[in-house]
């Protein structure tokens, strides 16, 4: 009997480690190493909520990771002023059309737009939903698809396990939510939602990096 039970948990797991999905940038962002991008253009994020700062938050906070990454970004300051100056400011108006444009006007590789549709301070917390694409100028292909739904968590806590550390811990933790700036949590999603997109070539693994495991496509954290 003992001997039957090992048999049956030993296939049970070959089972489970069988259906497991392992990750990498490789295999999930396949063109992204066959294009090998340079120049990024960061258009102004498409904001479906009723925070009207989301928008200029988010666009001021992408650049960052990606450069980190290996990228050369085109500035968004001067790249905001030639778009509204163009009137295309709302890039609602190109998510679906074809991208060589910003190739010919900024010499971009490839162009990133965001959606953003959460974006709210809730309980102790801020709550951030945001997805990113990733366009090729010259194919018009998706080379990179990925969203992030990320709470980040402002709860203080002390250690203390009396009422009177709880009670101080709960006015913490809501001064602390009222006082964070929305950017906070715009920086970590880009961070989370960036760690994987593949190296450019300023970084050191660049090429090389096709094996590094990453994570599934639509991610939901919650982060301190």
């Amino acid at each position: 009997m003992k001997h039957t039970i090992i048999i049956i948990a030993t296939a049970v797991c070959l089972l489970l480690s069988s259906c497991a999905t392992t990750y990498t940038r490789g295999s999930l962002y396949p063109k992204f190493y066959e294009e090998k991008p340079l120049t990024i253009l960061v258009m102004p994020p498409i904001n479906n909520t009723t925070n009207v700062e989301a928008k200029d938050l988010l666009y001021t906070s992408i650049s960052q990771p990606l450069i980190e990454a290996g990228y050369y970004v085109v500035s968004p300051h001067l790249a905001m002023e030639l778009l509204k100056a163009e009137s295309a400011y709302d890039a609602e108006m190109f998510i679906d059309k074809d991208a060589s444009i910003f190739g010919r006007v900024f010499g971009a590789d490839a162009v990133i737009f965001s959606v953003v549709d959460v974006w709210k301070k809730k309980g102790f917390g801020i709550e951030t939903k945001i997805k990113y694409i990733v366009r090729s100028t010259s194919t018009n292909e998706i080379l990179f698809e990925r969203s992030c739904d990320l709470y980040l968590d402002l709860r203080q806590n002390s250690g203390g396990s009396s009422a009177l550390s709880q009670l101080v811990d709960l006015a913490a933790s809501a001064i602390v939510t009222a006082t964070t700036d929305h950017i906070v949590a715009a920086r970590k999603c880009n961070k989370y939602i960036f760690a994987d997109i593949p190296r450019g070539k300023y970084s050191p693994d660049f090429l090389i990096d096709k094996e590094q495991k990453a994570s599934e496509k639509d991610a939901k954290v919650t982060v301190k």
